[in-house]
């Protein structure tokens, strides 16, 4: 495909894109593939217009001054115009998958009643088999839904193809299901979903022409963004037009075919096992390399868990409780705090936080009065190129107050070495160490 395409509210610099907004852009009829990203649409009525009592965005045709007749005008235009692109065409349309977002209900005093949201301007789809019936966009919800764990299935396609290149950047806002619970295989081709099922990625026959719903991408640079759906479209064109194979069909087998689809049996189920095998060694490698997480992690969702995980490695039981960690172990038990800082040593804040503890249970009488520091300071730099990773006050701090200030790299160290030795007497020695200390730990 040679053509040019149109991007509605989409940001793809590229020769052959051509920019517009979604209400005054030329026709999409008139390019051979448009990308549109609905994300804004809503806004043309959600500044307008505020929610009723009953939280539901309405305009009354007979008082609005035209209001909502323009923009059913709008909406019809451009319904009309991706019809003829993809059923006249033969043209491919590239949507985001959004949530439908805020609609806006168009009131009229004796007329039916006209609703609009982002995919309003769709146009409509009805495939039937013996069986089955898919009605878009009739039947389609696009459910509100964050995630990233995205799932790229095995299929040749372009789309797919895209997917795939800029797997671990795919951010979906919503994912795609059909009330009827209808099995889109049979009409479409799923391009991705999550871990639980939900089609995060379609591509949906309309004749010769396609409509495919792609998720959001986080951190690509348009300019490679760009490239990439223009390839896939490029690929598409050249392509025969997806045709679901009727049941009938394998009453008229054809001299070999049986012997090549045991083949391709025997081999999906080799391919299948194998891709098993490979997904529990990953998640074999996954648990055994988490410890790595000390070295480069911040926060209370990352670097807190990997210095639980450490201490746990180490002999102690470890909990979380509350920003700290409380360790208990027959040496001794302690209540854990753990910062860490992108660039530069850990300060003040963070002894501060972990004195506050230690006295609140020392106060109370209840809870371990030893307290101990985990430091990772310059988590950009290679750990042995860090120099000094907390500041001098807070190792004053920690040798007045009998606390333990180790760094995460020093940690690792010792659980990398009693991984390796797996010696319990040897661990019960590391354990009262870093309970004996008082100040900065040396290995």
């Amino acid at each position: 495909m040679t053509g040019r395409i149109l991007a509605l509210d989409w940001k793809l610099p590229h020769l052959r894109v051509v920019a517009g907004e979604f209400f005054t852009a030329d026709s999409i009829s008139a390019f051979t593939a448009a990308f549109i990203d609905p994300d804004e649409i809503p806004t043309r009525w959600t500044y307008a217009v505020p929610p009723e009592r009953d939280g539901v965005r309405r305009t009354y045709l007979d008082q609005d001054r035209g209001f909502g007749r323009v923009l059913s005008r709008a909406f019809a235009r451009r319904r009309a115009e991706a019809a003829d692109l993809l059923y006249k065409g033969g043209g491919i349309l590239v949507c985001r998958l959004r949530p439908r977002g805020d609609p806006l209900e168009l009131v009229t005093p004796d007329g039916p009643l006209e609703r609009l949201d982002r995919y309003s301007f769709l146009p409509s789809l009805s495939l039937v088999d013996r069986q089955h019936q898919l009605s878009f966009p009739a039947n389609a919800r696009f459910v509100p839904r964050r995630g990233s764990d995205v799932i790229v299935t095995r299929v040749d396609d372009p789309f797919a193809d895209y997917l795939r290149e800029f797997s671990g950047r795919i951010s979906y806002r919503a994912v795609y299901q059909d009330i009827l619970e209808t099995p889109l295989e049979r009409f479409a081709t799923v391009l991705a979903h999550n871990r639980v099922g939900d089609v995060v990625g379609l591509s949906l026959p309309f004749d010769e022409g396609r409509l495919v719903l792609l998720p959001p991408l986080d951190g690509v640079p348009p300019e490679r963004e760009a490239a990439a759906l223009v390839e896939a479209v490029d690929q598409m064109s050249i392509r025969p037009p997806f045709v679901p194979v009727p049941d009938w069909l394998s009453g008229y087998s054809l001299p070999g075919e049986d012997a090549l689809a045991d083949e391709l049996r025997s081999l999906i189920e080799r391919r299948d096992k194998l891709a098993a095998k490979v997904e529990e060694v990953q998640t074999r490698l996954e648990e055994a390399s988490r410890y790595k997480r000390l070295l480069y992690t911040k926060g209370r969702f990352s670097f807190l868990p990997a210095v639980r995980d450490a201490f746990r490695a180490l002999g102690f039981e470890a909990e979380e409780a509350g920003d700290e960690l409380v360790v208990r172990s027959p040496e001794g038990d302690a209540i854990v705090a753990a910062a860490a800082a992108d660039s530069g040593p850990v300060g003040l804040p963070s002894y501060r936080r972990l004195l506050a503890r230690v006295d609140q249970a020392r106060t109370d009488g209840t809870g371990p009065h030893k307290g101990i520091l985990v430091v990772s300071g310059g988590i950009g730099l290679d750990p042995k190129r860090r120099k000094t990773e907390f500041t001098p006050e807070v190792l004053r701090g920690c040798k007045s107050q009998g606390f333990c200030l180790i760094t995460a790299y020093s940690l690792y160290k010792l659980v990398r070495a009693a991984l390796a030795a797996r010696d319990e007497e040897g661990n019960a020695t590391v354990r009262k160490r870093i309970l004996e200390c008082e100040g900065e730990f040396r290995e």
